[in-house]
């Protein structure tokens, strides 16, 4: 079993380094806790809070292109209980250049919205308790 202390990393290839950083942070609210240029050719941008056990990892790999997410059902989803709340992150998310769209499944149709960012990858930003 991971330590209650670990920390989640999510990381994933763009195109569109500097959009992905803006959309994430002004949509989920992230703040850019680092980011790193000439790697081996890889440059990138770690956001999420300081006081969260996760973070997502945007990288662009100099001189490949990765094109767009596989399929419509690559998700992230958070669950955000209190209605007024969950409200304002769907603006937010609108604001910040996401796209509104149906879920591939329906089922996060039903509590949820989906939003799609730049290169195709969607967010649910569900107005329910996680089940577990």
């Amino acid at each position: 079993m991971m330590p209650k202390t670990s920390t989640l990393r999510v990381v994933r290839p763009t195109d569109n380094l500097e959009c992905i950083t803006n959309m994430y942070r002004d949509g989920l609210g992230f703040e850019l806790l680092n980011e790193f240029q000439g790697h081996d050719g890889i440059n990138g941008s770690i956001m999420g809070h300081k006081n969260h056990p996760y973070h997502f990892a945007f990288t662009e790999h100099v001189g490949v292109k990765v094109g767009p997410a596989p399929t419509k059902d690559n998700l992230l989803v958070f669950y955000i209980p209190n209605k007024s709340e969950w409200v304002k992150c769907c603006e937010n998310m609108l604001k910040a250049d996401f796209k509104r769209v149906d879920s591939y499944n329906v089922y996060w149709n039903e509590l949820g919205k989906t939003f799609e960012d730049i290169d195709g990858y969607r967010i649910v930003l569900q107005n329910d308790e996680s089940v577990i």
